[in-house]
């Protein structure tokens, strides 16, 4: 098979490298520079001439705070190069494996994971043009697979992990919010997950919305303590506060915990809890300095 794979030098998209190099399909890493998916034409050009049977989609605008400034373009990179991809996806019978987010349910109330079918409420924009991404692939009506996932950190790029590495290695104290609760999400699990739903074959007939984290549960606090120890950062003192103590432009999910079980039972699938894949990441970021 032929994979295309967008937004290919991110976190998700370095991953997805890793896991396809031992695959015997044509994987075809593409970013900005090889392709640029906001152009409907270029998209539909490079789906159709490289016969392209599946899409990964894992490009998006991600700075949640800076796209309160920057709506429009937002839009055009979580819904407008979407449905560019969905439409191509449509025309030539592709299946596109798209990657959203837990903000699609913003600040809605409730301490129970999130199911796939629980009614959506983002809060901000970043939130609602990942939602209008998802109505996009829907409204295209091409063979999709949308997995929405959350707190997601790797050795690549910008990410929690890397940023508290690097304040508990050089601030006596730190505070850090208690009161937002999810799991974080190895890219590289996730990457391994879209890898084997693709080598499996088991994209027709399993389209639909999808949710994936690593299991169990924590607050940002907690994710910082886990840092610090399997770092074995000990100087810094680390503090729980509240959310309301970092202000911030856009309301974040308070309890962003999301269920697995469709896509565990869909595709026979077994998920790392969370605190043994943080180690692999920062052994992995301790080998590489």
């Amino acid at each position: 098979m032929n994979i295309l794979v967008t937004g290919a030098n991110g976190q998700l998209g370095n991953c997805l490298r890793n896991a396809a190099a031992k695959s015997a399909d044509n994987y075809i890493f593409t970013d900005v520079a090889e392709l640029d998916i906001t152009d409907r034409d270029a998209v539909a050009h490079k789906v159709r001439d490289e016969n392209i049977d599946v899409i990964v989609n894992c490009a998006a605008y991600t700075n949640v705070d800076k796209a309160e400034d920057e709506p429009e373009f937002a839009e055009l990179l979580n819904a407008g190069a979407v449905r560019n991809l969905a439409e191509a996806a449509k025309s030539t019978g592709a299946t596109l494996i798209h990657v959203s987010t837990d903000y699609v349910f913003g600040g809605a109330a409730g301490n129970t994971p999130r199911r796939e079918t629980e009614p959506v409420n983002p809060t901000g924009v970043y939130g609602l043009t990942k939602l209008h991404g998802e109505q996009a692939v829907e409204e295209a009506g091409c063979k999709a697979i949308i997995i929405r996932t959350a707190w997601l950190y790797s050795e690549y790029g910008r990410n929690f992990v890397k940023t508290m590495l690097s304040l508990t290695a050089s601030k006596p104290e730190l505070n850090v919010i208690f009161d937002q609760i999810g799991t974080p999400t190895y890219a590289q699990d996730l990457a391994d997950t879209i890898f084997h739903i693709i080598e499996q074959r088991k994209l027709d007939g399993n389209e639909g919305v999808y949710h994936y984290s690593n299991e169990g549960v924590c607050s940002w606090y907690d994710f910082t303590r886990h840092i610090a120890d399997i770092s074995g950062q000990k100087e810094c003192k680390i503090l729980p506060c509240h959310s309301d103590e970092f202000p911030s432009k856009v309301m974040r999910p308070p309890f962003s915990v999301l269920d697995k079980t469709k896509l565990k039972e869909t595709f026979g699938i077994e998920i790392p809890y969370w605190t043994d894949s943080l180690a692999i990441c920062i052994n992995n970021l301790k080998t590489q300095s």
